[in-house]
């Protein structure tokens, strides 16, 4: 079948590249993508990066899977969008779009008659996701954030979605595949998992880095998750995975009690225990200070690097194994 995204087509055994415009009422935007449709059956895989700016190793190893990815290589359709969203990767670079201040990944599936970050959304979900057979957003720790790489998922009532899910999850061969208890949400792959679409999310890199190597570790864990669902052969030249995946679970998230300097005293991968002080927000105006505690006992898998905090802005999240 040809494989068709807005004008954009590649009929059987090949690959097109190109740029849609997407009408967001106070602009357009030009969503890139890669369509391959691969010479012979399989599934249809759709892989997003840029969804938030600041994170660039989920753009930069999405834009090389595109160039790598041949259509005799592939059994199936796979979709790759480098920059899901234009405005907050190339003008924002933050979660945030500056169009309106919206974080896109907490508003999925979106509103086509909202704002332009709903609407943007709602393209997405529509023209994109929407169909797929598999689907993987990439995201990474931000300009402010430090972040143990992990693979993330949400349980929904339906058995053996959440088998399928948990399977492509395990495949990309990241140490820690952390899930979540419900499919609630505005994250792209919970309201995908809420349409039946077995969707994960993969955390690769931290603080904005844009390093190669993170983005070899997230194409080796492409290439195996492609693998694992029959998209391509055995790949070549992939790092053998050292330690085999294990499931996490959250276990409690800390966020900034007012405005101020964050001066933290635990750091990202550190083991905390519940009431434990984990830092400090001084009021740079009197020098006040307001204790930080850990809210959960478990291991701090991404925590705040940035100096300056508002009130609710996330300090650290805490995991622990599920075993």
């Amino acid at each position: 079948m040809t494989l068709t995204i807005g004008p954009l087509q590649a009929q059987p055994g090949r690959k097109t590249r190109g740029t849609i415009p997407v009408d967001l009422g106070i602009t357009t935007v030009e969503i890139p993508l890669v369509l391959v449709n691969g010479s012979r059956p399989g599934p249809r895989v759709v892989i997003t990066g840029g969804v938030h700016g600041g994170e660039f190793v989920g753009t930069d190893a999405a834009a090389r899977l595109g160039g790598l990815l041949e259509p005799e290589e592939v059994a199936g359709q796979v979709v790759i969008c480098p920059v899901a969203n234009p405005p907050a990767v190339y003008d924002g670079r933050l979660g945030k779009s500056p169009l309106d201040d919206v974080n896109i990944n907490r508003v999925f599936p979106g509103d086509k008659d909202g704002g332009p970050t709903e609407r943007l959304a709602a393209w997405l979900f529509e023209n994109v996701v929407s169909g797929a057979d598999a689907y993987a957003d990439l995201h990474s720790g931000g300009i402010d954030e430090t972040l143990l790489d992990f693979v993330g998922y949400r349980l929904t009532s339906d058995d053996e979605l959440d088998a399928k899910t948990r399977g492509m999850a395990h495949a990309v061969g990241y140490e820690r595949v952390l899930f979540g208890r419900n499919a609630q949400g505005g994250n792209s792959h919970a309201a995908a998992a809420r349409q039946g679409i077995p969707a994960i999310l993969i955390e690769t890199g931290q603080l904005g880095d844009r390093d190669p190597a993170q983005a070899r570790t997230l194409l080796d864990g492409l290439h195996r998750l492609l693998h694992h669902l029959g998209v391509i052969e055995a790949p070549q030249h992939v790092a053998p995975v050292t330690v085999p995946p294990r499931d996490w679970v959250w276990t409690g998230s800390v966020v900034s009690p007012a405005t101020g300097l964050w001066y933290p005293d635990a750091a990202t991968g550190d083991e905390v225990t519940e009431g434990q002080s984990i830092g400090r927000v001084i009021d740079p105006a009197d020098g006040s200070e307001r204790k930080v505690t850990a809210t959960a006992t478990g291991q701090i898998l991404y925590g705040m690097n940035g100096l300056t905090v508002a009130p609710g802005a996330e300090l650290a999240a805490i995991a622990v194994p599920h075993d």
